[in-house]
């Protein structure tokens, strides 16, 4: 059987990584919530007449790339967001022989629950 992911992530592994994870899962709504009040702005400029560039466009941009570069964090280590606005996150793991996700959700203290890769948080058992 082939796996779908390289990296799979002990339960210890997984564990070391909650406190980044945090404060990426923090930085991205952030972003988001800016990038949110950025387009906003930049769609009550869009009428005719109005100048476009400037400040907010340079602001909108380095708020994308921010956003970029933080999700290149998950992205390299292949953790997956699931629900970003929940922090409903997912590492590849593998359970009894059987690749699956360590899932944990940003309001929990630990990880403790896991699911198969197509079943989702509906599936999730404890582990």
């Amino acid at each position: 059987m082939v796996n779908r992911f390289e990296k799979h992530y002990t339960l210890e592994e997984a564990r070391a990584l909650l406190p980044q994870v945090r404060v990426w899962l923090k930085r991205l709504n952030t972003l988001r919530h800016d990038l949110e009040r950025c387009d906003k702005r930049l769609r009550s400029l869009m009428n005719p007449g109005h100048d476009v560039g400037g400040d907010i466009v340079n602001q909108w941009i380095r708020t994308l790339a921010e956003m970029h570069a933080v999700l290149g964090e998950f992205q390299r280590r292949e953790i997956q967001i699931k629900d970003l606005e929940r922090g409903l996150i997912d590492f590849p793991a593998i359970i009894g022989g059987r690749e699956v996700f360590l899932c944990w959700e940003q309001h929990e203290e630990d990880i403790e629950f896991w699911h198969d890769l197509d079943s989702g948080y509906s599936g999730r058992e404890r582990l």
